[in-house]
């Protein structure tokens, strides 16, 4: 079975987008899949910024990407384009550091305004870095993330949207690459278009 991660680049301790991406990974592991979960924003921030690749975090970090048959690739909209933070990230990759790999890209963001940061910022870069097939991203919006007391959520019809797109990319994990499709964005937000650090490091694991 397929092994798969999910990069997640919100600087926030509180993010969305990383309550977005670990749906993605719970859809997936009950599907079988080994899925971890490398929050960008625990890195440790002076060797990443600095392009430290030797140091042991980082280096793990950049051998689970390396490991990994599937990449999803979450990130909040700054300024109408991905963060920063997973930028420097990305930056640390071999030139094809996504050779052979199939790419689920997801952005969280407050407007229906954001929603092309997907195909016009996002998608390039994962293509420049060799992507096999970037599968149709979603785009789900802040308010479809429902936060209480209890476990955060999503809208149910954010839901249904974002499964469809995780299905469609665990099709292609298992049958190989298909046409290109566009981004969408969940019912909630108009029409079509869109976890626990480990102690010592940033990425963790997820249970089925």
């Amino acid at each position: 079975m397929p092994t798969l991660l999910a990069l997640s680049g919100s600087p926030s301790p509180h993010s969305r987008t990383a309550v977005v991406a670990d749906h993605v990974l719970r859809r997936l592991a009950h599907a079988g899949f080994d899925t971890a979960h490398l929050a960008v924003r625990e890195l440790p921030a002076a060797d990443l910024l600095s392009a430290r690749r030797g140091e042991p975090e980082i280096r793990r970090a950049l051998e689970a990407v390396a490991a990994a048959d599937g990449i999803i690739v979450a990130t909040p909209v700054y300024k109408a384009a991905y963060t920063g933070l997973l930028k420097a990230f990305l930056d640390l990759l071999p030139q094809d550091g996504l050779a052979g790999k199939t790419v689920l890209p997801i952005a969280t963001g407050g407007s229906l305004a954001h929603v092309l940061t997907l195909d016009y910022a996002l998608r390039p870069v994962l293509a420049a870095l060799g992507a096999r097939h970037v599968t149709a991203g979603r785009f789900v919006l802040d308010s479809s993330v429902e936060r209480g007391s209890g476990p955060d959520r999503l809208r149910p019809e954010a839901e249904l949207d974002l499964f469809q797109a995780v299905d469609e990319f665990a099709e292609a994990l298992h049958h190989g690459a298909v046409p290109a499709a566009t981004t969408s964005a969940t019912p909630s937000a108009a029409s079509p278009t869109t976890s626990s650090p480990a102690p010592s490091s940033a990425l963790a694991t997820t249970a089925p």
